[in-house]
């Protein structure tokens, strides 16, 4: 272990690779190019997540949604393609038979038509839901606030404007407080938002008013009908384990056969996300063997030259063991080179990887999500070196068992 703290095997190390300097500098790329490989690769399957998951920002990933379809199965004298309707009490039955497993849950009605604000008019989409529905879409709040259950159960005339849509009907005006007409009624406008992902349930929120369900109904005449549910599922739980009891307070409360198979539609994100995060993993491993089949042929360069080395060091190493050099000095001092060799080119490797993800993630840079993640982590980069130099040290293993063999004589001796 000495020999690492010695100045002079480091002076001998620095002088043997350099005897050959074209040699030495090629298998030094080829490490080089390895680590910088496997971290780029690494370091952008990771980026690559990130703006997936950007797109899906503020969006709950867990999310369900059930909707009616018309069913296939003749019941009750109801002929089959008959179609039925959802109803706020189904979800009230729904939330009550299943606390553990539903985490949020609001029922959807919409309706598009003229939206305006004095002179101003726009077609755009209401949106009625409970609050729930911000704790599933998380909305940027720019000003005012949210509308909250009080204002849901009480029926109350509030409505939250899309950021784009207050800026064609307000101009520069501060919307809060200010009344608009929206799906025939007037509304109090009590809060601005924008829409952070590109994926939306019900239309974008920069672009819709949104209001409590229950002013939206009783504005529309629909008493407490929803035209789908959308939810989310705890830690733990699935939609296909929450099937049965959906169709359980269905079927009990309309003419749905309970062999009909069809006539409740379902719609499971959090099965399409997973799908996602395993196309990442495969991408990610995909990325690992790629790189690590490069890491291993820059090895293979390290043993190799470690090899030539030893070859071309025979008379010397012959004269060392004659003059009382121990075996385990030969072995540290090739080692120590095969390892300088590695860890200069892997951290200069690592290093440049680091570089070039830093400059695509700060061109990525999102202002309303932030970085998209292409960075390579800590424990990466450390890995990615911490097993190059074991790889790198251990390829000179064999050429160090050789030149400890090398009788002293016949080193000497050695043409």
């Amino acid at each position: 272990m000495n020999r690492f703290f010695n100045i002079e095997s480091w002076k001998e190390t620095a002088a043997t690779l350099g005897r050959n300097k074209t040699r030495t500098a090629l298998t030094a790329f080829g490490i080089f190019w390895g680590t910088a490989m496997l971290s780029l690769l690494l370091g952008g399957a990771e980026g690559l997540r990130g703006i997936l998951q950007r797109q899906f920002a503020g969006f709950s990933t867990n999310m369900a949604a059930i909707f009616p379809q018309e069913t296939t199965v003749s019941y009750r004298g109801f002929n089959k393609g008959s179609e039925w309707t959802l109803y706020e009490r189904d979800l009230d039955r729904l939330r009550a038979q299943a606390p553990d497993a539903i985490e949020y849950m609001t029922g959807l009605v919409m309706t598009s038509g003229p939206l305006s604000y004095r002179n101003k008019s726009r077609t755009g989409t209401c949106v009625g839901a409970r609050a729930d529905y911000f704790a599933m879409q998380k909305p940027i709040v720019e000003s005012g606030r949210l509308f909250n259950e009080s204002d849901y159960a009480q029926g109350r005339k509030v409505a939250v404007i899309g950021s784009k849509l207050a800026a064609q009907l307000f101009g520069g005006e501060d919307p809060v407080g200010k009344y608009i007409n929206a799906a025939g009624m007037y509304v109090r406008v009590i809060g601005v938002v924008g829409q952070r992902s590109d994926i939306s349930i019900g239309g974008r929120m920069d672009e819709n008013v949104t209001m409590p369900a229950t002013t939206l109904r009783r504005g529309m005449g629909l008493g407490d009908r929803a035209w789908f549910a959308i939810f989310t599922l705890r830690p733990g739980h699935r939609l296909d384990e929450l099937k049965p009891e959906i169709k359980r307070i269905v079927c009990a409360n309309h003419p749905i056969s309970p062999d009909d198979e069809s006539a409740i539609g379902y719609m499971d994100m959090a099965s399409e996300f997973e799908k996602v995060e395993n196309l990442f993993l495969a991408l990610s491993l995909l990325a690992m063997f790629v790189g690590g089949g490069t890491l291993m042929a820059g090895v293979i360069g390290v043993g190799n030259i470690m090899w030539i080395i030893v070859k071309e060091r025979t008379q010397e190493i012959g004269i060392r063991r004659a003059i009382g050099a121990r075996p385990s000095d030969i072995i540290a001092q090739i080692m120590l080179e095969g390892m300088v060799l590695t860890m200069t080119a892997g951290l200069a490797g690592v290093t440049f990887a680091t570089v070039i993800l830093g400059l695509v993630d700060y061109a990525t840079y999102d202002a309303a999500t932030g970085h998209a993640g292409f960075v390579l982590p800590l424990w990466s980069g450390t890995g990615i070196l911490a097993t190059f130099a074991v790889l790198g040290t251990t390829a000179g293993i064999i050429p160090s068992i050789k030149a400890m063999r090398i009788r002293p004589i016949e080193a000497i001796n050695d043409k």
